[in-house]
Formats: structure tokens, C-alpha cells, sequence
């Protein structure tokens, strides 16, 4: 028992002897993605209760995934949530395509009551639509009779009080899905009914679009329209629209020759 007293300690920065340990080899572990899906975003885009939600409906929607299912999901999993998490959720089932389940996120978010229509919402369900779908093309067109439904509701589309930026993204996203008469129903009611003041691009926009998806008569109706604007357009503000299309014509032309 004395002699233990007597064992050397080792000193500082000495380390004991290791034993060497035969046939034992030190193995690397990786882990990577199970698929070619990305990450959740968390930070401030996602939270970790809108992580927990997401998941819960996922799981309650995996046998069945019919609108009834999803829209019961969705008010079981996502109606607590707070309206920064549900849009981030909003965003976050359309990056990971689950559509229909976004579309389910989207009813609970209209019961809310700090929820209002807004074409930039609207326009990321549409350019996150599947691609060459008529079930998709056709919860598209729903999707656009729903929101005018909603703008009615709420007194229409009000000169002053619209964003056109947030306008132009809608109707840009409904043309490149090919969702002419969607376009041109949103066009109708906010622009030629509501009166809202849109600058030249939203009338190349949509008569471009119009003539590319066939509907002449639509395109000759824009053309009309931008004609009436630009009469009414001041002349130094008429004289600055000439030169810029003169000098896009002259920068088109010049890779031509």
C-alpha cells in the first residue's frame, strides 16, 4: 500500500504510453443525403416549430394525400403556428415539392385574420406548380379565380393602394406556365376594370404573352391599352420612351450585323 504513494505521476505535457491494439483500424463514418433534396432551412427562414410542423404533416399525409386529407392535416399540424413560420412553411413544402401540401398550408392561411391576398404569395404557387400537369394547370386557374374572389371581397383592386410590382410578378409567372386566360382575367380586373396605373412593361408583358399563347384577340386588346397610355404620357416623358427603344432597336440590330 506504501509503495503506491512512491509511483512517479507523469508530469505536464507528457502523456502515458499508449498500448499498441492489434487488428484495430480507426474507420472514417460519413453520413450524406439520402436523396438529391436539399436541407431544411433554419435560421431565420425556418423555424424550429415550423421544422416540427412540416414533418407532423408530412407524416399524417403519407397514406393519403386527397385535398380533404391534406386540408385536415394541414389545420391539425400548422394551425398554431405563428404567420412568420406559416409562410416560411408555405415556402419551404413548395422547395421540397410537396405542392398539394402547400396548397393545404395556404387554406389554414386564409382563415387567419391578419391574412390578406397578395399577388407575390400567388406568384410563387405558381412558379412552383409542376411543369406539364392538367391537374396542376387546372388547381392553377382555382387558384387564380380564388384570389379575385378574395380582392372582390375585399373592395377590388384599388388604385394608390397596389403594389405593381408584386402585380407584374404574378402575371409574369402565370405566363411563362402558360395560364393565358388566367393572366388575362387578373389583367382584366386589376388593370382595365380596377384602374390600376402600370407602366409599359406590364403591357409588353402581357401582349407578348398573350400573342404566344394564342390569344390574338387578348393581345390586340393590350396593344390598344398601351396605345391609350402612351397618349397619355407627357411629351419629355414620351420623348425619353423614344429614345430607349431606339437605342434597344440599335443594340438588337448590332449582333445581327
Amino acid at each position: 500500500m506504501a509503495s503506491l504513494l512512491f509511483v512517479p505521476r507523469p508530469t505536464a505535457g507528457t502523456r502515458p504510453a499508449s498500448r499498441p491494439t492489434a487488428g484495430l483500424r480507426r474507420g472514417r463514418i460519413t453520413c450524406g443525403p439520402r436523396d438529391n433534396r436539399g436541407p431544411l432551412q433554419r435560421g431565420r427562414s425556418l423555424s424550429t416549430e415550423a421544422i416540427l410542423a412540416i414533418q407532423s404533416l408530412k407524416r399524417l399525409t403519407a397514406a393519403d394525400r386527397s385535398p380533404a386529407a391534406a386540408s385536415a392535416a394541414a389545420a391539425s399540424a400548422l394551425g398554431r403556428l405563428l404567420k412568420a413560420d406559416l409562410v416560411a412553411a408555405m415556402a419551404e413544402l413548395q422547395r421540397q415539392g410537396h405542392w398539394s401540401l402547400a396548397l393545404a398550408a395556404l387554406h389554414v392561411a386564409r382563415g387567419e385574420p391578419w391574412y390578406r391576398p397578395d399577388p407575390a404569395l400567388y406568384a410563387t404557387f405558381v412558379s412552383s406548380s409542376p411543369a406539364n400537369d392538367d391537374d396542376a394547370g387546372a388547381a392553377v386557374d382555382a387558384l387564380v379565380d380564388a384570389f379575385l374572389e378574395e380582392k372582390a371581397r375585399g373592395g377590388g383592386f384599388v388604385d394608390g393602394e397596389e403594389d405593381v410590382y408584386k402585380l407584374t410578378r404574378l402575371l409574369r409567372a402565370l405566363v411563362a406556365r402558360g395560364r393565358g386566360r388566367a393572366a388575362w382575367r387578373v389583367y382584366e380586373a386589376a388593370v382595365r376594370k380596377g384602374g390600376i396605373d402600370v407602366d409599359e412593361y406590364v403591357y409588353r408583358v402581357m401582349a407578348r404573352g398573350m400573342s404566344r399563347l394564342g390569344l390574338d384577340e387578348e393581345a390586340a386588346v393590350v396593344e390598344a391599352d398601351l396605345a391609350e397610355w402612351e397618349a397619355t404620357v407627357s411629351p419629355p416623358a414620351r420623348d425619353v420612351l423614344d429614345e430607349m427603344r431606339a437605342r434597344d432597336k440599335s443594340k438588337a440590330k448590332a449582333p445581327a450585323s
